[in-house]
């Protein structure tokens, strides 16, 4: 998502409104937990004022997440509020600390602060829902299956069957 200075001096005191389906999906190639992720529907304004431009933007979209319990895909879906801080001055100098970005050249360029912004957004853990847990869970692989119990009858140890046809003898008689 790029924008020409030009646009934004043209502008003038008015801020200039923007709204574009911004593609992110080298983020699913990062070694993070996202495994898919959609376009990414960013909204927003830019305003000048002298060499300092502010940006404020919500970006919409869902990314596709590992179940922390079964690895199992999660759609989750997200809406970011951003704010980023701008200096197109050619004497501005990037302290180590600041939240202000220089802008090198004739674009300013807010893909990568989407991207940042996303990347924050992904929680530490996410929990699929138990119906869809059954549905999607593997069941059987190279070499393994999940085998369940069957559960134990009154089985009677054949060493003691003699003692239990006694006792049921007695509880027949009482």
């Amino acid at each position: 998502m790029k924008f020409p200075l030009q646009k934004l001096n043209q502008s003038g005191d008015q801020p200039f409104e923007f709204e574009e389906d911004v593609d992110i999906r080298e983020l699913e190639n990062m070694n993070n937990d996202i495994r898919r992720i959609s376009d990414v529907h960013v909204q927003g304004q830019a305003t000048k004022r002298g060499d300092d431009i502010t940006v404020t933007f919500t970006a919409e979209g869902e990314m596709i997440l590992p179940c922390a319990r079964t690895l199992v895909d999660v759609p989750y879906p997200f809406q970011i509020e951003g704010l980023e801080q701008f200096n197109v001055s050619s004497f501005y100098k990037e302290e180590d600390e600041s939240e202000i970005h220089p802008v090198r050249g004739e674009i300013l360029d807010l893909t990568p602060f989407i991207k940042e912004n996303v990347l924050l957004e992904v929680p530490t853990r996410v929990f699929c829902k138990d119906d869809e847990v059954h549905a999607q869970a593997l069941t059987e692989g190279k070499g393994w299956q999940v085998v369940t119990e069957e559960p134990e009858e009154n089985k009677v140890d054949p060493r003691m069957a003699k003692l239990q046809s006694l006792l049921d003898e007695k509880e027949n008689n009482e």
